[in-house]
C-alpha cells in the first residue's frame, strides 16, 4: 500500500514567502506605492492579526494583477521558477522530498501562492501540486483565483476533494504556520517546522 506526502511550500520547503518577492518582481513601482497607501489599513491589519493572510494576499493580487495579460505573468513566473526559487530552497527539504520519491510515495505540494510559479516548479520536479490558482478570461487576469485562496480549511477541503486518503498507508504532511493546521489534522505522520508530532 503506497504512502502520501503532502508539503507546504513557503516556509517548509523556501527559507522564505515566494509570493512578496514575486509581487515586487511583476507589479511596477508606481502601482506598488499606490497599493502600500490604499491597502494600508488591511497590511496594518494583518501584522496585528486581525486580518487574515487569505484576506491581504487576495487583496494585493487583485490589485497587482488584474488587466494583466496571462501570458506575460506565465512567462515571468517560469523565470521566477528558474532564478529565484532555487535560491530559498531548504536544502532538508529537498532531501526529504528525494527519500519520498525513493520510497514510491505520492508527493503533493499545497500551498497559498500561486500556480504562475508553483507550477513550474512542480513540474520540474515531478510533483503534484493544489495552489491557489488565477483566473483569466480571453488570456486578461481578471484578479481573482479561480478557486479560493488555498491556506486554512481550504488546504484540507482540497486534500479530501482530490485525494482518496483511506487509499494511502501513510499519509505524511509537513507545515510550518497555524495556515497548515487543518492540513496536518489529516496526517498519520506530521511535522511542524522540520520537528515530528507526537
Amino acid at each position: 500500500m503506497q504512502n502520501i506526502a503532502f508539503f507546504d511550500f513557503d516556509g517548509t520547503i523556501t527559507t522564505t514567502d515566494t509570493f512578496t518577492p514575486f509581487i515586487h518582481l511583476t507589479v511596477i513601482p508606481k502601482t506598488l506605492n499606490k497599493g502600500k497607501i490604499l491597502l494600508a489599513p488591511y497590511i496594518i491589519g494583518y501584522k496585528l492579526d486581525i486580518v487574515s493572510g487569505s484576506v491581504i494576499r487576495s487583496k494585493i493580487f487583485k490589485f497587482g494583477f488584474k488587466g494583466r495579460l496571462e501570458q506575460e505573468l506565465i512567462h515571468i513566473g517560469s523565470q521566477y521558477c528558474i532564478n529565484f526559487i532555487p535560491k530559498v530552497i531548504r536544502g532538508n527539504a529537498m532531501e526529504r522530498i528525494e527519500w519520498h520519491k525513493a520510497q514510491g510515495d505520492r508527493i503533493v505540494i499545497v500551498s497559498a501562492s500561486i500556480d504562475l510559479y508553483l507550477k513550474p516548479w512542480c513540474e520540474k520536479h515531478k510533483l503534484e501540486l493544489l495552489c491557489s490558482e488565477v483566473e483569466s478570461i480571453n488570456g486578461v487576469l481578471t484578479g481573482k483565483y479561480q478557486n479560493k485562496d488555498c491556506s486554512g480549511m481550504v488546504k484540507k477541503e482540497r486534500i479530501l476533494k482530490n485525494y482518496d486518503l483511506s487509499s494511502y498507508k501513510e499519509i505524511y504532511v509537513y507545515g510550518d504556520t497555524i495556515e497548515d493546521n487543518d492540513m496536518l489534522s489529516l496526517g498519520t505522520i506530521k511535522f511542524y517546522r522540520w520537528k515530528q508530532l507526537e
